[in-house]
């Protein structure tokens, strides 16, 4: 089973590439791989629906970030940015309804 990412979840990967650039801060060398992927429309395969999942579920704590702000583009926190680049609110809850199509 391979997907394709949505339009909101390329769009929300572009713009987490954009103030990862202009801020200097937010995501790994692997979440910007992913931003990558997602802002390109590439089908995703299960490992990557896997990753994204577990990436969700490890960083749903970062929305309580106090350094700068959740949600700003003006002054975004790295927690933020990050979260865009796997693809946002959207990808978080694309990606839980393709897992519970996988087998683990």
């Amino acid at each position: 089973m391979r997907c394709t990412p949505t339009l909101k979840m390329a769009a929300n990967a572009k713009l987490g590439l954009e103030l990862r650039d202009k801020f200097n801060r937010g995501g790994t060398e692997v979440g910007v791989r992913r931003a990558h992927q997602l802002a390109n429309r590439e089908d995703l395969d299960p490992s990557d629906i896997k990753s994204m999942y577990s990436y969700f579920a490890r960083h749903e704590v970062d929305k309580k970030s106090t350094s700068h702000r959740w949600g700003s583009k003006t002054d975004p926190s790295a927690g933020y940015i990050a979260w865009l680049l796997w693809g946002g609110e959207d990808g978080k809850r694309w990606v839980e309804r393709k897992r519970k199509n996988l087998s683990d």
